[in-house]
């Protein structure tokens, strides 16, 4: 049966444009979902802030400048700032995307944005609505979802794993749940690595953990290469002056920091490095890195929050927009089905077992550099790491 060609209208966040290298895993989310659909043969359009580019896909610029809307950004943990201009912006902004969209013809509205003007303004719409939600569970945002159900046009809510959508549940109604996808052509696979070092990649705000990776490789006594954008600058500046002081007493400094890295060459990156550290302070919505690293053949040891633990296996990730593809081996992400310790690594080419795990897997690590249940201490993490308790 021939598929119908659909009108979809995707809301992008509005802080930042999307554009590499993104700012963090939503813009990544977004942007191969469009993409996946468009190739798919549906006619997609992005409202996203300006500067915003999305090969293949028609983008429009909702005329706000990004920078400005800096004060509405989401910091877990922290207290929203309280902006008036800011706040009053974004309210603006997201009238004018409804209005956009209301004078268009979609079949559906997918919001991406993490925002309660976004909510409010899109239960205004008479198109069917769908909410995916990004980040943990909010009780402004639950409440802004609680006003638009009661609307004529209530929408359909979806997180981006189980574990994501239960925190979700204790809010507000969850209908679904949506999985990034993993674009499995493109990354590169290694069956090996070049390096012992490690690699932590991704924003730096508290919630993604930077500094306990710097702890985890400084216990492990490995070098560890640091890169994402400066999403929290407060905090970004402490990850810098935490290194800095690392290197002081710990020389030679074993530590370096990069820019976010547009996403083809973190994927080499990834492929170099011995492992991948992911050590949440949050109960990570899904885990996107992790779900990475794995489909460039590297392990990855991290803390069991949230999204991940529930997904670490062997039965591959899909491709977005594109249901039935999976790749053997990738290990990363709910749509494994397998329920595995967070840090399995990627099966190996050419492994004969079931399930493709080896006994060992590169630069030395043991085949399941796992963390033990709940939050874990740095320091147990890191014993999977050290030279020494890889003699056997």
């Amino acid at each position: 049966m021939a598929q119908s060609r659909m009108r979809i209208a995707l809301i992008a966040p509005l802080i930042a444009p999307l554009a590499e290298p993104h700012l963090g895993g939503v813009q990544t989310f977004l942007v191969d979902l469009a993409r996946g659909l468009t190739g798919r043969g549906h006619g997609v359009t992005v409202f996203a802030a300006r500067g915003s580019r999305v090969e293949g896909v028609t983008v429009a610029e909702v005329d706000v400048d990004a920078a400005a809307l800096s004060a509405t950004l989401v910091r877990p943990g922290r207290r929203p700032a309280h902006d008036d201009a800011a706040e009053a912006l974004a309210i603006e902004a997201f009238a004018a995307t409804a209005a956009l969209i209301g004078s268009g013809e979609f079949d559906v509205v997918h919001n991406h944005a993490f925002d309660v003007p976004a909510i409010l303004h899109a239960a205004t719409l008479a198109t069917p609505v769908v909410h995916t939600l990004h980040m943990p569970a909010d009780a402004r945002i639950g409440a802004a979802l609680a006003v638009a159900a009661t609307g004529a046009n209530p929408p359909l809510v979806a997180g981006v794993s189980e574990a994501h959508a239960d925190a979700w549940r204790r809010l507000v109604p969850v209908d679904c749940v949506l999985r990034p996808g993993l674009l499995i052509d493109a990354i590169p696979w290694r069956a090996t690595s070049t390096s012992t070092r490690l690699l932590f990649a991704g924003r730096f705000s508290r919630e993604k953990g930077a500094m306990e990776a710097v702890e985890i490789a400084r216990l492990a006594g490995r070098r560890l290469l640091l890169c994402g954008p400066g999403y929290d600058p407060e905090y970004a500046a402490r990850v810098r002056a935490f290194v800095r002081d690392y290197a002081l007493n710990a020389p030679p400094a074993t530590v370096d920091i990069l820019p976010a890295l547009e996403r083809r060459t973190l994927w080499i990156e990834m492929g170099r490095s011995a492992a991948v550290i992911c050590a949440p302070a949050w109960e990570e919505p899904f885990g996107l890195v992790a779900a990475e690293a794995n489909a460039c053949g590297t392990p990855v040891v991290g803390f069991r929050r949230g999204g991940p633990p529930r997904g670490r296996g062997r039965g591959g990730q899909r491709d977005p927009g594109r249901p039935g593809r999976r790749r053997r081996g990738c290990g990363g992400g709910e749509a494994c089905g397998s329920i595995e310790p967070c840090g399995v690594p990627a099966p190996r080419r050419g492994d004969p077992r079931p399930g493709g795990h080896p006994r060992r897997s590169r630069a030395g690590l043991p085949a399941r550099a796992q963390c033990a249940a709940g939050v874990i201490p740095a320091q147990a993490a890191a014993t999977w790491l050290r030279p020494a308790s890889l003699a056997t």
